[in-house]
């Protein structure tokens, strides 16, 4: 079996090992779940843009804000 290992933030850190635990799961299973597409994905919140009107996504009420930086970061080792 393979290990692979990642280097995150501690506020990163606190949320993954935060949502784990809510779901009875270890850190490991909980990623492994998440990166593989197996297992029940969390409620998506809809809300109603202020500015266009649209439906889009909302942030779980959980979630780190979304800012400029940390979409950057998101991205970074995209393909």
């Amino acid at each position: 079996m393979k290990t692979i290992s990642f280097k995150v933030s501690d506020d990163e850190a606190k949320l993954i090992q935060y949502r784990a635990r809510s779901e009875h799961l270890s850190v490991s299973e909980y990623l492994r779940r998440r990166a593989t597409g197996n297992g029940e994905s969390g409620p998506v919140a809809k809300v109603r843009c202020e500015i266009t009107g649209a439906e889009i996504f909302g942030p779980l009420a959980d979630s780190p804000p979304l800012t400029t930086e940390s979409v950057r970061e998101l991205l970074s080792d995209f393909p």
